[in-house]
């Protein structure tokens, strides 16, 4: 038997403006994204920008239906748009956004787990690292790739 520890590096920023202008940029679309959020029944909005590698950025927000889980997280919106409209462009970065009754969490709202195995499978399609960019209120988390959020990644292939 071995006893093994993960690491996972990243960044803890204080707000939004510490960020890089890039990143600043794409975090904020992604809470402009939110105000699109349809979330009646959970009252939770969530918004997500994916930055492409040739600059393009695709906004998502959870859409929810009253037949759950009908609805989709506002990740695989925006990610699912982007390799639907862009296909072939690798996803360089994603930031999200989110909280309840359009308001940011102090701490940032996570990924669920299918959202995280999607940014794993675009990742991989891309042959890149994609960034991912949690942001709160009162911080802002930066993980250089989707095994900081997803350190076993499902993949079967």
């Amino acid at each position: 038997m071995k006893e093994k520890t993960i690491e996972i590096p990243y960044i803890e920023y204080s707000s939004i403006e510490e960020l890089s202008p890039r990143d600043k940029s794409l975090a904020l679309d992604a809470i402009e994204a939110q105000k699109s959020s349809y979330a009646p029944y959970s009252k939770f909005n969530v918004g997500a920008a994916v930055l492409l590698e040739n600059g393009t950025v695709v906004k998502g927000s959870n859409q929810e239906n009253a037949a759950t889980p009908s609805g989709l997280c506002a990740e695989r919106t925006a990610m699912f748009s982007a390799s639907a409209n862009h296909p072939g462009v690798p996803m360089i970065a994603i930031a999200v956004a989110g909280g309840p009754d359009f308001s940011l969490c102090e701490s940032p709202a996570t990924p669920c787990g299918a959202c995280r195995q999607v940014m794993a499978e675009y990742q991989k399609i891309g042959k890149k690292p994609m960034e991912v960019i949690l942001c709160g209120s009162g911080k802002v988390l930066k993980f250089f790739n989707v095994e900081g959020v997803l350190p076993f990644i499902f993949d079967s292939i």
